[in-house]
């Protein structure tokens, strides 16, 4: 198996969901650019399902110091404060960009960009388009991008990342087909989004595998805070097919309340003073004690109800969430929806500058793959704006690198295809090997967690890790390479939820008397890096 393909550009975008869109395009304005994904670009991200919004300060009443505070407290302080001021002071700039590209918005007035209010936050600063917000952005995006000089190639999956002195300059690829390839560049910015799909219940695309956690860990870069992972409250409960799928946070916005099997609105219980629009961690967990002390529906949820709101703010402001359940034989306008709590998220990620660049030469991150901007927990609206502002600022910084030598050493391919021809001897099938993975973090790393739970899955990851996986066609060979990265990420993500004893954010220790506060937490970020080949907690500085 030989190099089919050889590339060279200045700036290489892995991922071509908001932010890697965001990117290339920015990059481009410094030099020749090629965009590359798993999927047909756009498409195949999280972004483009996005539904709920986009926040922005845009009103006098409300203040850039207001979405700093609603961040960092939504993030249980553990966010890195210099990524969440950069990204609640640019996020308007970069809605600018969007309606100066295109983008069409709802609007309060006709003139103005109509706001909802969202969980966690003090003034309704949630730009929408209906309940298909990712979706306006994306098909904007991808507009921009097709007038572009950057250079699209679309199902092309990044292996590994070429180094040569300890800079990364490129990256070897495959096509779906088994294709082998290598694109040198002067600069990468890895966007390849999350690994929801890492558990068994998710809202996350398929494309939602980590590889960009396993692409910069094996490239150098340090992580942070991998234990950090959202469950989204209100994901579909039934039917079977549809479990996960995203029930959007605009329906609560919107004002839609919670009920358990009684028809009590059992928010009040954890939180009356925000009820329903309380932060996702605690909204998840609310939702995880109804049903595991009795109080959910026969399929493990709870009641999403806006059978009290009018039927015109339901079809105008939830399009998309009336057209799904009816497709389900459910009419929300006179029924409510069956809901339970499903793997949305990723807090943690490649620890990067403000500028995006990780700690290895040559490479930067933007978007999910990319840690500390939510903390230990995400406020809903933020992630849309960060594939934005991050994106322009990775390309940015990646496009202003200086030029030089581009190559890929040959050992480096050769390597990639040693590990592929392996695959022909084994006996697992990536499949059963992902399945198998997928129910271990669902059963042990869900919302609550203790050591033992932790420690057993651990050691079940383990053991798949060792399993020789059998792989002869080209998708086989990507699904085994696939199946390996998630594994990786799986055990991160589990090292992480060890060592952080203590509760915060999404991140729930049952067994752990501690409980986070900002006065008296002694843990700051964990770390998982190749050189330490372990954890290490930061403690607080005096």
């Amino acid at each position: 198996m030989g190099v089919i393909t050889t590339e060279e550009c200045h700036v290489l975008v892995i991922g071509s969901g908001g932010a890697g869109i965001r990117a290339a395009l920015e990059a481009a304005r410094y030099g020749d650019t090629i965009l590359i994904g798993k999927t047909i670009a756009g498409k195949g991200g999280c972004t483009v399902m996005a539904e709920g919004g986009y926040n922005a300060v845009l009103r006098e009443a409300d203040s850039i110091e207001g979405h700093l505070e609603d961040t960092l407290k939504g993030g249980a302080f553990l966010n890195d404060r210099a990524l969440a001021e950069v990204l609640v002071s640019e996020a308007p700039d970069r809605m600018d960009d969007l309606l100066r590209f295109g983008a069409v918005f709802d609007a309060a007035d006709g003139c103005t960009i109509a706001q909802r209010p969202f969980g966690g936050q003090r003034y309704p600063r949630t730009c929408y388009a209906g309940d298909r917000t990712g979706h306006e952005i994306v098909m904007t995006l991808l507009e921009r991008l097709r007038a572009s000089r950057v250079q699209i190639r679309n199902e092309i999956s990044a292996l590994e990342l070429a180094k040569d002195g300890g800079r990364v300059t490129g990256a070897i690829t495959s096509t779906r087909d088994g294709e082998i390839g290598a694109i040198a560049a002067d600069a990468v910015v890895l966007a390849t989004g999350g690994a929801g799909q890492i558990y068994d219940i998710t809202t996350n695309s398929t494309g939602g595998t980590g590889d960009g956690y396993a692409l910069g860990y094996r490239a150098g870069a340090e992580l942070i805070d991998m234990e950090m992972v959202q469950f989204h409250p209100t994901g579909a409960v039934y039917p079977y097919d549809a479990r996960g799928r995203l029930i959007t946070e605009a329906v609560r916005g919107e004002g839609g309340v919670l009920k358990n099997i009684d028809g009590e609105r059992f928010m009040q219980r954890y939180d009356p003073d925000r009820m329903e629009l309380s932060t996702r961690d605690v909204v998840a967990r609310s939702i995880a004690t109804e049903v595991l002390e009795g109080r959910g529906t026969p399929r493990g949820g709870v009641w999403l109800d806006v059978t009290h709101l009018p039927e015109k703010q339901i079809e105008e402001r939830l399009p998309l969430m009336l057209e799904q359940y009816l497709t389900f034989g459910v009419d929300i306008r006179k029924e409510p929806m069956e809901v339970a709590p499903t793997a949305h998220h990723m807090m943690g990620g490649i620890r990067i500058t403000p500028d995006c660049q990780t700690g290895v030469p040559g490479l930067f991150a933007c978007g999910e793959v990319a840690g500390g901007v939510h903390g230990a927990n995400r406020l809903g609206g933020n992630a849309l704006a960060e594939t934005q502002v991050f994106g322009r600022r990775a390309g940015e910084a990646a496009g202003r690198t200086e030029v030089r030598e581009r190559r890929i050493e040959p050992d480096q391919i050769r390597s990639v295809e040693e590990k592929i021809a392996a695959f022909k001897a084994g006996e697992m099938k990536p499949s059963d090997l992902i399945a198998r993975m997928k129910r271990v973090m669902w059963d042990g790393a869900g919302i609550y967690r203790t050591a033992s739970a932790l420690t057993a899955a651990r050691e079940a990851i383990l053991d798949l890790a060792s399993a020789r996986l059998r792989a002869s066609s080209g998708p086989e060979i990507l699904d085994a390479w696939t199946g390996q990265n998630m594994l990786l990420v799986a055990g991160m993500i589990l090292d992480g939820a060890l060592m952080r004893q203590e509760s915060r954010g999404a991140h729930v220790r049952t067994d752990c008397a501690v409980r986070w506060s900002v006065l008296d937490s002694p843990y700051g970020h964990t770390r998982i890096s190749p050189s330490y080949r372990g954890i290490e907690v930061l403690r607080r500085l005096p």
